[in-house]
């Protein structure tokens, strides 16, 4: 582990630099007890793969005898002290209906083609088993899944498209992920779902978190 700033107002605490569960847990339980037990200063954290960006207000957290990264790295090298990872993770299980037709996944046949599998085969596969939300990004409301299984890995577009429709699911190598809105992107798309992935008048206004686990269901 390692911690390094990241400008004047905040710092990344890095679990490690490979794509894991364990390490994943380690940064959802650490982002969370921060957000609910907070330093002076503190505003926000937020996890990633396999770090945590800690945001903090530096004129709140300045100290006499220290910097203020010091100061900061001393409360959250306690809190990573006192981390319980197996009591702070929860983890829901959410079903994501996708239509997976030419007219909602465009590069799916030419995938299949590709990876010399069948499209039945293909989406088999796909929904065959559970995803992991890693981390939200990009886009309001955008997960970061995975992983895929290396039968049906595909690398992204070597051009981005310059639109790509709204509830779009696609495949980057071994990550899946919902485009929430329209935009630019270079994921390969393979279908689309009719969930609201992110409402910022809802309660909760991503559907998605840290932690969840995903099964796409073909429709």
């Amino acid at each position: 582990m390692r911690i390094v700033p990241l400008g004047e107002s905040a710092l990344v605490v890095e679990f490690g630099r490979e794509i894991s569960p364990e390490l994943n847990d380690k940064a959802i339980a650490l982002a969370r007890q921060l957000n609910e037990k907070p330093f002076p200063g503190f505003r926000e954290a937020v996890p990633c793969y396999a770090s945590v960006g800690v945001y903090y207000d530096p004129l709140v957290c300045r100290q006499e005898n220290e910097s203020v990264f010091a100061g900061v790295c001393t409360e959250v090298e306690a809190r990573i002290d006192q981390l319980s990872v197996s009591s702070s993770v929860a983890s829901r299980l959410i079903e994501v209906p996708v239509d997976f037709s030419d007219a909602s996944g465009p590069d799916l046949a030419e995938m299949c083609e590709i990876l010399s599998i069948t499209r039945d085969r293909f989406i088999e596969t796909y929904c065959g088993r559970e995803y992991r939300v890693y981390m939200l990004g990009f886009l309001p409301g955008f997960a970061y899944m995975g992983e895929l299984d290396p039968a049906i890995a595909f690398p992204r577009l070597p051009t981005p498209r310059l639109r790509v429709p709204k509830d779009s699911v696609g495949i980057a190598g071994r990550q899946t992920g919902i485009y929430p809105a329209e935009s630019p992107g270079g994921w390969r798309l393979i279908g689309r779902t009719a969930l609201e992935l992110f409402d910022a008048d809802r309660e909760e206004p991503s559907l998605f978190n840290p932690g969840d686990r995903v099964r796409f269901v073909a429709i």
